[in-house]
């Protein structure tokens, strides 16, 4: 399963950087450029992981922390803010890292598995709407009621419920999915989403996006 990672950030140098490193570390993610924003985005219980910066337009890192509400979502903070008091409150307010800039991509990646390895190997189920996800086990529920599915359309849900409302093309698709030396067609992505909208009634939800690829939107509320 891919970690969706966010990342709150102001500064646009310093976000892309951290984007390209987190791409290369196999991550997806989305940038946030103020605190109130952050607040809204950590809330929607989305992301995997939070990298949060401190000094942030609207709101500091520290008060997106102390307005997370019951979301558990872990968080590093990423600062220039490197004195000892400044660490040593973000640590006591339970984040789970504290790493001052500048620093390596290959230290934040090195950093970020830490953490994902620790707090991901207890979320072995996934949901979406009524739509319930096994990883460990490689069982699949709609209602209750089991869905049969072929290996490579369970890891194809599994990324796209990992990353909802962001668009995906086929290439990326076949390259997460099917892996790098995948030599098929670009199609057979196509004909597997169309047996996942199919088996799981995602017809209004997976959504073509045209002459790109597709994207699995959030299921609204009633």
């Amino acid at each position: 399963m891919t970690a969706h990672i966010l990342v709150v950030e102001d500064d646009e140098n310093i976000a892309r950087m951290i984007e390209a490193a987190l791409s290369i570390g196999g991550y997806s993610s989305k940038v946030c450029a103020d605190g109130l924003s952050a607040v809204g985005e950590i809330s929607s219980g989305r992301y995997d992981l939070v990298l949060l910066d401190i000094m942030l337009p609207k709101m500091d890192g520290f008060q997106v922390f102390e307005s997370r509400g019951d979301v558990t979502t872990p968080v590093i903070f990423l600062t220039a803010m490197g004195d000892v008091p400044n660490k040593v409150k973000g640590l006591r307010m339970g984040a789970e890292d504290y790493i001052v800039k500048p620093f390596e991509a290959v230290e934040l990646l090195a950093r970020i598995e830490v953490v994902l390895r620790r707090t991901l190997k207890e979320h072995t189920t996934l949901s979406y709407g009524d739509i319930s996800i096994e990883t460990d086990k490689h069982e699949v529920t709609l209602q209750g009621t089991p869905v049969l599915l072929t290996p490579k359309e369970f890891d194809l849900l599994v990324f796209f419920v990992s990353n909802i409302d962001i668009a995906l093309t086929r290439e990326h698709l076949i390259s997460r999915v099917w892996g790098f030396s995948f030599g098929g067609e670009t199609r057979t992505v196509d004909t597997h989403v169309q047996q996942l909208r199919k088996k799981l009634h995602l017809q209004n939800s997976l959504v073509t996006i045209p002459r790109l690829g597709y994207r699995l939107e959030s299921r609204k509320e009633p």
